[in-house]
């Protein structure tokens, strides 16, 4: 009986110390690289240049991240119809590029703390901003929407404007010149976004950036149930906040141009 006892203290002991599960956190750090994925469609956050290398807020807070553990960004490309499904079937380790934070990705995977607020709003031609500031101006059969397919824009589009007529258009580096040229009248975007891209179409405007249709928040990717990698980034983007880094990185694309 006594070593009956013994061997269940042992077993119950061993239990209690057993080693963690494997993390991402120490994967990365043991191969030299950390796999991400991204769009490189959505300025200011993520961009693939014509020389083949990615710019941008997310781009740049990576490679910051990666840093901080002494390993190498490894870029993977999606698009935002299929982050999710690439993400889920381990083609990266994160995603990043201005991913809202939404409750049906959160049922399939981590985020880190949010990175920064945001918000949907119209991005319009400037004579037209009094005709599109609400939601009912805008679910008309009269109004034509563009929006890039399978991400938040278009899930937003057929929530809550379900009576207007929806585009498709797939590349989202050129969508808004079609609002531009006449060829759309709406595009339902983030306010960052839209504040960003009024500097290269002076004649598009960011409709009531400070007060959007719908709240929204930006963060990273992460897998699901990696407690420990989350805790990392999570504490490494406090401390890129607290020591002026990330506002430094911000600045270089959302600050206002000199007059």
């Amino acid at each position: 009986m006594k070593s009956l006892i013994s061997a269940g203290l042992l077993l119950a002991s061993g239990a209690a110390f057993a080693a963690p599960s494997a993390s991402l956190l120490d994967e990365a750090q043991q191969r030299g690289t950390l796999s991400v994925c991204t769009t490189g469609d959505y300025k200011p956050y993520t961009f693939l240049r014509e020389d083949g290398d990615y710019e941008g807020i997310d781009i740049a807070l990576a490679e910051s991240l990666a840093r901080s553990l002494g390993v190498e960004v490894q870029w993977v490309p999606t698009t935002w119809k299929t982050l999710m499904p690439d993400f889920l079937a381990g083609k990266c380790d994160m995603a990043v590029g201005g991913v809202s934070i939404s409750l049906e990705r959160q049922k399939r995977a981590f985020f880190s703390d949010p990175i920064t607020v945001d918000g949907k709003i119209p991005f319009v031609r400037c004579d037209d901003v009094d005709k599109y500031q609400t939601i009912a101006q805008l679910n008309q059969p009269s109004v034509r929407l563009i929006e890039p397919p399978g991400g938040t824009n278009e899930a937003f589009v057929h929530r809550e404007l379900p009576k207007a007529q929806l585009e498709l258009y797939h590349d989202n580096t050129v969508i808004f010149r079609h609002v531009a040229e006449n060829k759309a009248d709406v595009m339902i975007t983030d306010a960052s976004e839209a504040l960003y891209q009024q500097r290269n179409y002076p004649t598009l405007c960011a409709v009531n950036p400070d007060k959007p249709l719908q709240y929204s928040e930006k963060a990273f990717l992460l897998p699901r149930d990696d407690s420990a990698f989350k805790a990392y980034v999570d504490q490494w983007l406090h401390l890129s906040k607290a020591t002026g880094e990330y506002q430094r990185i911000a600045d270089t694309w959302l600050a206002k141009p000199a007059q």
